[in-house]
């Protein structure tokens, strides 16, 4: 047994969530909020069988693309404003970052 933890653009969460029932995932949806652009993110919980995981990471990867978009830079708030980029940048955002655990026990009340 296999714990998936993947965490995706918001703008993906949607068609990833309809794709894996559609392949028969059971799947928990998060809502968090990335880091580096503090945009929105959705983690999903997807436990499934050892022999099913490969499956599961190419329905991921199918239905979350990353995609380059131009985001403004937040200012530097008393760090050195001699790097800072006054305009904005185009970032590549989007796809998917995913874990793979293993699961030792899993109960289903």
């Amino acid at each position: 047994m296999k714990l998936i933890i993947a965490v995706v653009q918001d703008k993906d969460s949607n068609r990833l969530s309809s794709a894996l029932m559609d392949h028969n995932f059971r799947a928990t949806k998060l809502a968090s909020t990335g880091g580096f652009l503090k945009s929105g993110n959705t983690t999903f919980l997807i436990g499934t069988e050892d022999i099913r995981v490969d499956k599961a990471l190419q329905v991921i990867k199918e239905n979350c693309q990353a995609r380059e978009q131009m985001v403004a830079p937040v200012s530097p708030m008393g760090g050195n404003a001699d790097t800072y980029v006054p305009y904005p940048v185009e970032v590549e955002v989007g796809g998917a970052t995913v874990f793979v655990l293993p699961i030792e026990q899993f109960h289903n009340f």
